[in-house]
Parts: C-alpha cells; sequence; structure tokens
C-alpha cells in the first residue's frame, strides 16, 4: 500500500545525529531525515554500508558519516564530535537506533556475553545522550528518540540478554525525560515490530515465522523500516513538542 507522507518544516537544518544508520531502520532513518532537509550524521562499523548509502542520497543531501565501534565509549565521544565538527552545528535531535537481536541460549550465556550485549545495546544509548545534552540544553531544547523492542513485549524467547536489555531502555528513557524535561529536551521511545530489513529476511524469516507474525498483527501486512522512520520524523519535529517518557509502538497490532 502507498500513501501520502508528512512534510515537517521544523525538521529543516535541524542537525540530527543517527546511530546504527549504516543500514537497516538507521539507513531508513538516515534517508527520511535528510528528505526533509535535516543535515544528519551517523554512525555504524560497516564503512562499506555506510559508502553505499552516502551515494544513493539525493543531490545537496547533507549528511556525514563516522565509523566506531559504539562499545567504545571514547572513540564513541571522538566519532561525534568529529560529526559535530564537519556538520558545524550543535545536534537537537538524537536517535539511539543501533542494537544487534542475536539469538542465544541461556547455558551459552557468560558473563563476558553479557557484558558485551548490554554494552551493545544499552550502554551507548546513555553516552550518547550524556554528549550530546548540553549542546541541546544551550540550544534551547532537543529530541532523543531511543529504539528499544516489541520482542520483550511479546515474551519472545531465546535472546533473554537481549530482551533484557531492551527493556532497561524504558527504564532509562523515563529517568532521562524527568531530568532533561526543564530544558525543554524530550525523551521517547520507539518500539518497532518485526521489521522486515534484509538481516531479518536472511537470518530469521521462515514460512512457520511469517505465518505466525501475520496472524499475532491487528494489520497482517509485514513492516518495514520507513514504517519506524516515520514516526521517528514526529518524535523529532516540534509537532511533538509535549510529549516526553512516552512510549510509541510501530508492529501492526501485535502487542
Amino acid at each position: 500500500m502507498t500513501g501520502q507522507f508528512a512534510t515537517y518544516p521544523s525538521l529543516r537544518g535541524r542537525q540530527v545525529l543517527i546511530t546504527g544508520g549504516a543500514s537497516g531502520i538507521g539507513a531508513s532513518m538516515v534517508e527520511h531525515f535528510v528528505a526533509q532537509g535535516s543535515h544528519v550524521g551517523f554512525l555504524d562499523m560497516d564503512a562499506a554500508a555506510a559508502a553505499g548509502l552516502l551515494a544513493s542520497l539525493p543531490e545537496g543531501a547533507v549528511a556525514k558519516f563516522a565509523q566506531v565501534d559504539l562499545r567504545d565509549i571514547e572513540a564513541l565521544r571522538a566519532a561525534i564530535a568529529t560529526l559535530r565538527g564537519q556538520l558545524g552545528g550543535s545536534f537537537t535531535v538524537l536517535v539511539n537506533n543501533a542494537a544487534r537481536d542475536d539469538r542465544h541460549s541461556i547455558d551459552s550465556v557468560t558473563p563476558e556475553y553479557w557484558d558485551d550485549r548490554m554494552n551493545t545495546n544499552l550502554r551507548h544509548q546513555f553516552f550518547c545522550v550524556q554528549a550530546l545534552k548540553d549542546e541541546m540544553i544551550a540550544a534551547g531544547g532537543g529530541s532523543i528518540i531511543n529504539l528499544s523492542s516489541n520482542s520483550f513485549l511479546l515474551a519472545t524467547g531465546g535472546m533473554a540478554v537481549y530482551t533484557a536489555a531492551k527493556s532497561a531502555v524504558i527504564g532509562l528513557s523515563r529517568g532521562l525525560a524527568r531530568d532533561l524535561g526543564r530544558h525543554h529536551i524530550r525523551v521517547n521511545l520507539l518500539y518497532p515490530g518485526w521489521i522486515m530489513t534484509q538481516r531479518q529476511l536472511d537470518l530469521w524469516m521462515t514460512p512457520q515465522s511469517e505465518a505466525k507474525r501475520a496472524a499475532g498483527q491487528c494489520i497482517p501486512d509485514r513492516l518495514y523500516a520507513p514504517d519506524v522512520a516515520r514516526m521517528a520524523l514526529f518524535l523529532a519535529a516540534d509537532d511533538s513538542r509535549m510529549i516526553t517518557a512516552r512510549e510509541f509502538i510501530v508492529d501492526g497490532g501485535w502487542f
């Protein structure tokens, strides 16, 4: 199904940072913010995918990429500073998108794996906020969008460490919303459902899982990355100026 979608004048020229922006949902976020006229910096480990994305953007797009492992907090801070300098302004929108939904059994989890998955799926969200909050305060406000997942809402098995991290994003976001609200910085949660990125299709899609997904959702259609990106646009724009500490689930009504 096709449709006509909103344009947000307040996003034109706004400086946006997106983590995990080289592929999947993050790449769609980059494309959608660029289409709104935003100036976008994005972080990822995959330099080849990032180069392909940059080459595909329309002429005149303002977008910069920095390669970084988000588990390395000092490198993360340096990458953010590099993008800030390249774009020449302050970030007033942050989309904490990066994550990995690797499957694992209970018995296979070691303390080292636990720590690595928390660093991959949760810790960097806080440190990205920490790195940007002062410039948002100086700018008079901002919008932070932290991605969680509907997987823990559905009691999905086979990924307990991932669902633990994604559920923790709730407490992180609501606490930050209280701390930063007096500065007109909004912090909201975005829960994607099962989004048909190439990774999901390659690794997890089977006829059985497809049937379960279609039966579980109120709207049985497949979800795609733009469905999530368009909600992020709304939460970043001035249209949502009094919305904070709230959860937005884009899953076709599965939960």
